[in-house]
């Protein structure tokens, strides 16, 4: 099995300032976008005497960005867009300057505002001489860094620019790579090597051979789910039903229609599988009797007999094995935490994963998500609202973390 890169699809914001180092950020760019992370370089002017912005544009696919304004267009790089992008900045090379304007607040160009704009990990990899990197207000501004949580990620000794040896080279770029590597790798991982069963989307029951009744699922939670499995390797069985978009590389894929159908394929599935998460919208009701010709508009009224259909994620729980999980999602729109803990009971789930739509930034259809997860044990965590694909990652990470003191073993 190929090793899964913990940066693929991070977003990556590489902050260069001046110093000789700076000729060495064109090769981390590349380690970082060959393991599929998205890279956006912010320059210093300073920056731009020892490496080109046009380099670094072509290596990251992103134009480098050193100015506030875009040049005669009349738009800005809006610098708290940026902050707010990125799930880590590294500042490589960092010299005595820039730690002393981190440390002091001081903003006085565009990384220096992304950085004060950022509420994400923040790395540094300082670069200077040796009396310089040993200076107390050097020292005295690093230690200061770290106390606010910046990882510094040390020089290491050798031939610097100015002759001498001694601590003060940058970290190499591989090392720099391998320390943003392993922040992101989950400190647990109960679903690597597990086989998971998802469902994701909305069904569609039948009306006639033309119309259904059905919901405005989209399938992006699921799928970012199951694009997040992949990523901590997992085997996933992927089932889906009506969605807008293209099942993630790397599940197998089972497309159903309808409640019945769906339930079929995870009936089937179920079995081998060490963990269901239920993150479809199921229809709770299907017609009676489907009508084998197009319905014709003959009356002003039309009445429908619904039936309803059966509960997939109950039935397979009740009957799950007992090192199997079952995990449930529930989508309210009155008393969410009253009926999410209910289904939680009714179900004989570990865990359900509750969104609501009085929240504007979490529901159907949207790209944004913001969930609370209730646990069998009274235990709870919230996810704060960003793009479905962070909330899929902090999801699993959260419940990694849970299932593992669950299931020691």
């Amino acid at each position: 099995m190929l090793r899964k890169s913990h940066c693929k699809n991070k977003k990556i914001i590489i902050g260069v300032t001046g110093g000789i180092a700076a000729y060495k950020i064109p090769q981390l760019v590349r380690l970082l976008k060959k393991e599929g992370a998205e890279v956006q370089v912010v320059l210093t002017e300073a920056a731009k005497t020892f490496v080109t912005p046009e380099t670094l544009a072509v290596l990251s696919e992103k134009p480098a960005l050193s100015q506030f304004f875009k040049s005669n267009q009349g738009e800005w790089n809006n610098h708290v867009h940026l902050g707010l992008w990125a799930d880590a900045i590294i500042i490589a090379p960092a010299g005595a300057n820039t730690l002393a304007k981190m440390a002091h607040g001081l903003c006085d160009n565009l990384l220096m505002s992304v950085i004060l704009s950022a509420r994400c990990p923040l790395f540094v990899a300082p670069a200077m001489d040796l009396d310089m990197w040993l200076h107390p207000s050097t020292q005295s501004n690093v230690n200061t860094l770290q106390q606010r949580g910046v990882h510094i990620i040390e020089p290491t000794e050798g031939e610097l620019a100015s002759g001498l040896s001694g601590k003060g080279r940058m970290a190499e770029p591989e090392d720099l790579f391998q320390g943003l590597e392993q922040h992101f790798q989950p400190t647990e991982n109960f679903f690597l090597n597990k086989r998971v069963l998802i469902t994701a989307g909305g069904t569609q029951e039948a009306i006639d051979p033309v119309r259904f009744i059905g919901n405005h699922s989209t399938g992006k939670m699921g799928f970012a789910i199951a694009e997040q499995l992949v990523n901590l390797g997992a085997t996933v069985e992927l089932v889906y039903g009506s969605v807008t978009q293209t099942p993630p590389i790397g599940c197998h894929h089972h497309h159903t229609l309808s409640a019945i159908e769906m339930k079929t394929k995870c009936e089937e599935l179920f079995p081998t599988c060490d963990v269901l998460i239920m993150a479809a919208a199921v229809a709770d009701y299907h017609i009676k009797d489907v009508a084998q010709e197009k319905i014709k508009k003959s009356s002003d009224s039309l009445t429908l007999e619904l039936v309803k259909n059966p509960d997939i994620l109950k039935e397979l729980s009740d009957h799950k094995k007992p090192n199997q999980i079952t995990i449930g999602f529930a989508l309210e729109t009155n008393n969410e935490e009253f009926h999410a803990l209910e289904k939680l009971q009714k179900k004989n789930l570990h865990c359900i994963v509750l969104n609501s739509l009085q929240n504007p930034q979490a529901g159907f259809a949207k790209d944004t998500n913001e969930v609370t997860v209730f646990c069998n044990d009274g235990s709870s965590f919230n996810i704060p609202a960003q793009e479905k694909s962070k909330v899929a990652e902090s999801l699993l990470n959260n419940l990694s973390k849970w299932l593992t003191k669950q299931n020691p073993s």
